[in-house]
């Protein structure tokens, strides 16, 4: 059996594959426990039901993936660049040969995919880390589901400054309705709204920082295919978000199934060459 794990800094994504020749992988979440080592690495094949000797090979990314031995009980531990395994992992997921691949995780980063060939481009520090810290200060909650039902009952231009407000009206492909600043309201005297606006409002904020640095890059790099992975994309107001921002800019988001176990997969790729 071969077994990658993506260790990210709240979720540890693990993707099993018993037959390389059959191609079906078996995925589990579990959440992260801090520091990366042998003994999470081992407790984490324990929630699988099997030890490191049980393993052809264990391909591992993310974190501090470097920081593990080389094998454990004679099972080598492979280190992948997890640069690399988001590449890998986007390109397999979204069924493409080349494109932009976003890892919208805690934090956000960006690659060009082009087959095998996969380099950094950039990122943001915003991601769903953000969604959930601001999350915390702003309506008390860092439950990622617990923001996204808030927010979609809620309204961002509450908290949110318009174009109309700011400029007049539409800007370039830009509705008049859409947001010019975000949470600019508040700077406002005697501005108040609700958990459910704030929720919407900083949903809008992470999802929008992150589709606007993904068009701007993906077309830095003459690639037409954007395909976004990770966690954050697991929640449908985020998903609305990106969207509604592609559209805005006439661009075109991918969103496969299975988002978050993209560099896990990747990883796995690496390892077993196909």
């Amino acid at each position: 059996m071969h077994v990658s794990i993506d260790f990210g800094l709240t979720n540890i994504d693990i993707v099993t594959l018993t037959d390389p020749s059959a191609g079906a992988e078996q995925c589990v979440t579990v959440p992260s426990e801090g520091r990366v080592n042998r003994a999470q690495l081992e407790r984490v094949l324990a929630q699988l039901g099997c030890l490191p000797r049980d393993c052809t090979a264990i391909a591992v990314t993310g974190g501090q993936h470097r920081t593990l031995p080389d094998s454990i009980d004679n099972t080598p531990i492979v280190k992948v660049s997890e640069v690399t395994a988001i590449g890998l992992g986007g390109l397999r997921l979204a069924e493409k040969d080349q494109a932009l691949v976003v890892s919208a995780g805690s934090g956000t980063a960006i690659v060009a995919a082009r087959g095998r060939d996969v380099r950094h481009v950039t990122g943001s520090a915003v991601g769903g880390g953000t969604l959930q810290g601001l999350g915390k200060l702003l309506i008390g909650t860092s439950d990622a589901l617990e923001i996204d039902a808030l927010a979609m009952r809620g309204n961002s231009n509450v908290p949110d400054l318009t174009l109309v407000e700011a400029v007049g009206g539409a800007l370039g492909r830009l509705p008049a309705d859409a947001n010019a600043v975000n949470f600019g309201r508040f700077a406002r005297p005697g501005t108040t709204a609700t958990h459910e606006d704030m929720a919407a409002a900083l949903v809008v904020m992470v999802a929008q920082v992150i589709g606007v640095i993904a068009i701007n890059a993906a077309r830095a790099e003459h690639l037409d295919d954007i395909v976004i992975v990770g966690h954050l994309v697991d929640l449908p107001t985020v998903r609305r978000v990106l969207h509604t921002v592609a559209g805005y800019y006439d661009a075109h988001f991918i969103i496969p199934e299975r988002p978050g176990y993209a560099t896990a997969l990747g990883a796995l790729i690496q390892v077993i060459g196909r």
